[in-house]
């Protein structure tokens, strides 16, 4: 009876020490496998995040260069030629920009001459995505300062320049090469309104234009 009760006291020492290594291995194991959990659901947190917000809040400035083609009495008093935009990009949201155009030209035809400037502001909606693709309307208003030199009575005489609002509209399509370059193309139809004159008619008229853009992202 000793003798066990002896034996009894000899293993419980050993009884003890494994049960508390296996209780800490045990407790390790689940913090590990805790802290892996943990990283990984947060992983993938960070990685939705970062899908559902690409693209978006991105600066873009680009220029366009293409044909300009006048209209009403712009296009009797200056011909058609190829000039230069400017663009100012930025994106909102997935379906929608804020997008800016500036522009500055001069036609010529004969004596007459027809200048146009103008800085439209307008809001882009992409129809839809496709890869990088991506077809898109826009619309909105502007400010214009249209002016000409034309022939009234015999004499060449040249229109007072005043600022007057107008409308502006189009449809394009863009394409990412990658994360800093965007190239496309866009046609738009600009229509200041009637600037009224002390000695002349009023000067009226409105102008198209069709352009490859480039853009740099930032």
């Amino acid at each position: 009876m000793l003798s066990t009760f002896a034996k009894s006291l000899k293993i419980m020492p050993v009884i003890l020490i494994t049960g508390f290594s296996f209780s800490v291995q045990s407790k390790s194991i689940k913090e590990l496998t805790s802290s892996k959990t943990s990283e990984k659901v947060e992983s993938e947190v960070d990685k939705v995040a970062s899908i559902s917000t690409s693209g978006l809040h991105v600066h873009a400035i680009g220029i366009g260069l293409g044909q300009t083609f006048l209209s009403g009495d712009f296009a009797d008093n200056g011909e058609d030629k190829i000039a230069p935009d400017l663009y100012y990009n930025y994106s909102a949201s997935h379906s929608f920009d804020f997008m800016a155009n500036f522009h500055w030209s001069s036609h010529k035809y004969k004596s007459r001459k027809t200048t146009i400037s103008g800085v439209a502001l307008g809001i882009k909606a992409k129809l839809f995505n496709f890869d990088n693709f991506s077809p898109f309307l826009v619309g909105g208003l502007g400010f214009y300062s249209p002016k000409m030199t034309r022939e009234l009575d015999g004499e060449f005489k040249s229109s007072r320049s005043k600022l007057t609002f107008g409308y502006n509209f189009g449809a394009g399509a863009d394409l990412d090469l990658n994360s800093r370059v965007r190239v496309g193309l866009i046609g738009m139809i600009h229509n200041p309104f009637d600037i009224q004159q002390d000695d002349q008619p009023d000067v009226e008229g409105s102008y198209y234009k069709l352009q490859v853009t480039a853009y740099y992202k930032f």
